[in-house]
């Protein structure tokens, strides 16, 4: 298996496998973690042979959001925000996208999960919007990004309360293409992955341009607005305590 926290395989039938890797910090956008997968989705975007993007990650763990380090880094303004450029990209990718969350996803984690146009969750999973328990406003455009799957009422809670729920909570109260038990969420993933993968390339990357044009251009909009909400939360005095009393991975 690869040291690398991002590794991309390709199937014969022009699948490509994103799987994320990066066990020791539970898959967290670290610096090198962002790096690597912007890297990845630069190569993707320009790759004009994959029909379809399968996104994965740990067992236990899809995504678990920005560490504490880098957290703690934003709030002394040492660094500015580049995990939003993750989901501009991989709104921005030609090709359909499957994220299947089949561990937990956290934070910036789910934003990313919620990137997919096709997207699975576990029943034995936890989710969450986690930033307003750290005392700052959301973050990688997922203040929109969930209504699309959860739709506003359900996206709206989440982040104002900071609640984890699992995957089962949710059925038949969301739209997320499938909640399966954890073992399922990857087979189902592959299945409509190889089904999508039948199709012509320029068929696909069409229809994705088209259904893709509503979520691109909220994001942008949602893009000014959390930066300009995240300005005024993170020059709180006590936001750097919240964040370190609160943090949980």
């Amino acid at each position: 298996m690869s040291t690398k926290p991002i590794h991309v395989s390709y199937t014969q039938d022009n699948i490509a496998h994103v799987q994320m890797l990066d066990a020791k910090t539970k898959n967290a956008l670290t610096t090198h973690f962002v790096e690597e997968l912007v890297t990845v989705l630069t190569e993707l975007k320009l790759n004009e042979n994959i029909k379809v993007v399968l996104l994965t990650g740990l067992p236990d763990v899809f995504c678990s959001g920005a560490d504490l380090g880098t957290l703690e880094k934003l709030c002394k303004k040492e660094i500015k925000p580049v995990d939003i450029v993750l989901s501009k990209m991989m709104l921005e990718l030609p090709i359909p996208v499957i994220s299947a969350m089949q561990g937990h996803a956290i934070g910036g984690g789910l934003a990313l999960g919620l990137c997919a146009d096709i997207a699975i969750v576990a029943q034995e999973s936890r989710y969450g919007c986690s930033f307003m328990n750290m005392g700052f406003t959301p973050g990688m455009g997922i203040t929109k990004l969930m209504e699309h799957f959860m739709g506003p009422a359900i996206a709206q809670e989440m982040q104002y309360t900071g609640q984890f729920y699992q995957g089962k909570n949710w059925v038949g109260k969301t739209n997320f293409n499938y909640i399966l038990p954890k073992t399922e969420v990857e087979e189902k993933a592959w299945e409509l992955a190889q089904a999508i993968a039948e199709k012509p390339r320029i068929a696909l990357s069409v229809l994705k341009r088209y259904q893709s044009m509503a979520r691109r251009k909220v994001f942008e909009e949602t893009y000014t607005i959390e930066t300009m909400m995240h300005e005024l939360t993170f020059n709180e005095k006590e936001i750097l305590k919240t964040i370190q009393e609160n943090y949980v991975r």
